[in-house]
């Protein structure tokens, strides 16, 4: 019996690597919402997404086998409440949310698994005192506890910057504080949740540093499983991220802590029945592991890596998760020894005055056999008006690649980078 499948925000681009997973075409797949809705709108009217989603359920005429999603916030937490409408198994509305605010889940991490969790502290950008109030020492991070993609992190290091931090915090953070909070109001929180740091809230963190990778798992009948690590790399500003890259290149001891920490916390963060992805750093000046953070889904950014490596997306742990069965996940079926996803930057701010036609991108993609390129930016583009965006660049390009090895996925990429017509307008050389 085929089975029906609704994704949250499904593209076209997701929609042909669902097709990639084992028994897909015992599966019909369907968007719930449309990407517009969930994917950086201007705002998010939760009580408006729920309502568009409940109702395009209860009008499918045929049963809702499963439902997930692979977007951020707020696609992880509008996840629960279409399954409960649904009666579908998965991780309460509380549990995800727990997981999802950077500061309840640093209270659990600092229970569970306390040598790898840095100093934090929640904060206020709207107390008065807000700057004096917090007891952590120059340098440390502000971010808000609901986020994603770097938007309003901060990289404190003096007291100007603490206050442009604050100021620009305040301004924006409602834009993930408002719905946040109208999630919260929905859900039964544990008792040691304090609920009162809500949406609106900031948590300041010690800053850590090292090699950087995402432990990719999932959690099935309370038993956490991990199938691939992706290392992380960075543009010079240390900021930025410049490549993700699968398999990891980590020591197999380091690997198997990472494994070994992330299948001691996931239990305990309320969830059950989801894929995660946990992100650390390796310190190897110290040899210690930092956790940064966890995500209560698959990582998008790595779908098609595990194509290039497997045979198939990690879109198959989804679904098979959803549906209660359990994955044979990762198979070495794929046609390439490594994989990339590389983000192509702009670090100033400037307007765009060349993109790619779609006949220029077919060319390079045919010239590089098995690469995808994603331009995220129009001719006409102003840099800093693109949404979601973090502080220190500007992401205008994204191209997925495989190769036999490292050294030639490394120099194909710069192949293509040289032949790819993006150009910019500003006072400055073009990314």
């Amino acid at each position: 019996m085929v089975k029906n499948i609704f994704i949250v925000g499904l593209d076209d681009f997701h929609r042909k690597l669902l097709k990639t997973i084992r028994n897909s075409e015992q599966y019909r797949f369907h968007g719930l919402l449309d990407y517009e809705q969930v994917v950086l709108p201007a705002h998010y009217p939760i009580d408006d997404m729920i309502a568009a989603g409940k109702e395009q359920l209860d009008r499918f005429d045929g049963r809702v086998d499963a439902i997930i999603g692979h977007w951020d916030f707020p696609t992880t937490t509008l996840l629960p409440v279409f399954r409960e409408h649904c009666g579908l198994d998965g991780p309460s509305l509380g549990g995800v949310l727990i997981a999802e605010h950077k500061y309840w889940s640093r209270l659990r991490e600092r229970q569970v698994v306390p040598d790898c969790t840095p100093r934090f502290e929640a904060v206020d950008p709207f107390a008065d005192d807000a700057a004096e109030r917090i007891g952590l020492e120059f340098p440390f991070w502000l971010k808000p506890v609901i986020a994603f993609s770097s938007v309003l992190a901060f990289y404190i290091s003096s007291h100007a910057d603490l206050e442009f931090a604050l100021a620009r915090t305040r301004e924006r953070i409602g834009g993930f504080g408002e719905p946040f909070g109208r999630l919260l109001s929905m859900a039964h929180m544990p008792a040691d949740i304090p609920v009162e740091i809500d949406g609106y809230h900031c948590i300041a963190e010690q800053p850590i540093g090292g090699e950087q990778c995402t432990a990719e798992g999932y959690i099935q009948k309370g038993v956490p499983h991990v199938y691939g690590i992706v290392d992380s790399f960075r543009e010079p500003n240390l900021s930025s991220f410049s490549r993700y890259q699968l398999p990891s290149r980590l020591p197999q001891e380091v690997q198997r802590r990472i494994i070994d920490y992330t299948k001691r916390l996931v239990p305990n963060l309320d969830i059950d029945n989801t894929p995660f992805n946990v992100e650390y750093f390796w310190d190897t000046t110290t040899d210690r592991l930092w956790l940064l953070e966890l995500n209560t889904r698959i990582s998008k950014s790595h779908s098609p890596m595990f194509v290039d490596i497997t045979g198939a997306s990690n879109h198959e742990v989804a679904v098979e998760v959803a549906l209660g069965i359990e994955p044979q996940y990762p198979r070495r079926e794929g046609c390439c020894a490594t994989a990339a996803k590389f983000m192509l930057r702009h670090f100033h701010d400037a307007l765009v005055t060349r993109v790619p036609t779609e006949r220029e991108l077919e060319e390079l993609e045919e010239a590089f056999p098995g690469t995808s390129i994603e331009i995220a930016v129009k001719q006409g583009t102003r840099l800093s008006e693109m949404p979601g965006q973090e502080p220190y660049s500007y992401e205008v390009a994204v191209v997925f690649m495989g190769a036999p090895d490292t050294r030639t996925l490394l120099q194909e990429y710069e192949q293509l980078k040289a032949r790819l017509p993006l150009e910019f307008h500003d006072s400055v050389a073009s990314a």
